[in-house]
């Protein structure tokens, strides 16, 4: 294990890379076609009143696209559905469904970097993990010359054998990597903090007039002058600061003026960085991700979860060693249906250092209108990764199981600056 040298991953959790050697640099997304992703579905029932899309988009922010499509149709957006939220900067492909639209009605639209194909009827709405996976190709470009191909070929092998499973950059807002915040404000009840925040914090690559207006939000609160001095693409804002001149002070109600879904990943995020938090800690300790301690569970591949103890530890290495389980920490929200391990205690120690007890997921699922019950997850992504170098380029073609993080592969690779990746 390698420790980052970044701020901005460590503070997010990604603190270490699997790989000995030193990464390969390089640039990810100099265009949008260098991130590469096609969902694999699940099997649709062909009945039903949802008709499933298939959705590929170039440089559309994902609450972004759902907008524009369903202010096209002129429906609700929730009557659109989704398995899994993807990159921005990038061409992607996924399934939507579309609750009570006519195939006649999608096939009239026409969106400029957007293709949206009705290809069969299902008897549910798509919702976040009704996926089979995604396929990735990724091309690192201006890579470092100087044993390229040995580099590249040792990482491969290091994430077929297991990396970190951190929740990646993304998750947390690329450019803007605040969502975990606006969670951390959610779960306390501060939503004036949250829409301060969210509102009134600059960025590095905005210009400064974005930032000036910020900062004024920041000192007077002003959501008229705010709304008039922010740019319509900052869309989010803007829906909070007209939610805020309607009802002054109901800083709430501005929250809950953002898409569900969005609203919800804001506490989703601080779950995530939780859990990016525990498995870095763990690293530092130099345990191998493959070797259990005692404490931790294991799942299997038929769901079964059991607990490492002193007395099956032996059986336990021997289970992981052939690939019939793998650890996992538990995600905290409102209910925690296992003891804790030490994964599940650094992270509810994180909780108390923040002030954050279990109870508090249970508010926020009632304020955001979404069930915060936790759940299992890997510390551990193997993928088999085909590599590629064509003269300083190296492109990366692997699956992964729903969400997982295709740029926690890309950074074991390249080992850059977390700006090189977005």
């Amino acid at each position: 294990m390698r420790k980052s040298p970044y701020d901005r991953e460590t503070e997010l959790g990604i603190g270490y890379y699997a790989a000995d050697c030193v990464g390969i640099g390089g640039k990810l997304r100099a265009v949008p076609e260098d991130f590469i992703v096609e969902e694999l579905p699940i099997t649709f029932t062909n009945t039903g009143p949802y008709t499933i899309c298939r959705l590929t988009k170039k440089s559309w922010e994902h609450q972004h696209a759902v907008r524009e499509i369903t202010n096209r149709l002129h429906i609700s957006p929730k009557r659109f559905g989704w398995a899994g939220t993807k990159d921005r900067n990038a061409v992607t492909t996924q399934y939507v469904s579309l609750y009570d639209v006519q195939k006649e009605q999608i096939e009239a639209l026409a969106i400029k970097d957007i293709e949206i194909t009705p290809v069969a009827t299902h008897q549910f709405s798509l919702g976040l993990g009704n996926l089979e996976g995604n396929r990735f190709r990724l091309t690192l470009r201006g890579c470092e010359e100087d044993g390229l191909a040995e580099k590249t070929a040792e990482i491969t092998a290091a994430v077929k054998t297991g990396i970190p499973n951190y929740f990646g950059l993304q998750r947390f807002g690329a450019l803007k990597p605040i969502t975990h915040r606006m969670g951390y404000h959610i779960l306390r009840g501060e939503y004036k903090e949250a829409v301060d925040l969210y509102v009134g914090d600059a960025f590095p690559y905005e210009s400064d007039e974005i930032k000036k207006a910020r900062a004024r939000f920041r000192e007077t609160g002003d959501a008229k002058e705010a709304l008039h001095d922010l740019p319509v693409h900052l869309s989010y804002e803007r829906i909070m600061l007209d939610s805020l001149m309607k009802k002054r002070e109901d800083f709430g109600a501005a929250l809950q003026s953002l898409p569900p879904k969005l609203l919800s990943m804001f506490v989703s995020a601080y779950q995530s960085w939780l859990f990016n938090m525990a498995v870095s800690a763990r690293c530092g300790e130099e345990t191998p991700l493959n070797e259990p301690r005692i404490g931790e569970h294991l799942i299997f591949a038929n769901g079964r979860v059991d607990r490492v103890t002193e007395k099956n530890l032996p059986t336990a290495r021997q289970h992981m060693k052939r690939g019939r389980c793998f650890v996992v920490g538990w995600m905290p929200g409102k209910t925690l249906p296992v003891a804790a391990g030490p994964l599940e205690e650094e992270m509810f120690a994180l909780m108390e250092k923040d002030g954050i007890a279990m109870q508090d997921f249970d508010l926020a699922a009632a304020f955001v209108k979404t069930n915060y019950d936790g759940f299992h997850r890997r510390i551990s992504l193997e993928a088999d990764v085909a590599a590629e170098v064509l003269g300083t380029d190296v492109v990366l073609s692997f699956t992964l199981p729903p969400g997982h993080y295709a740029t926690t592969v890309a950074r074991e690779y390249m080992q850059a600056d977390p700006a090189s990746m977005v």
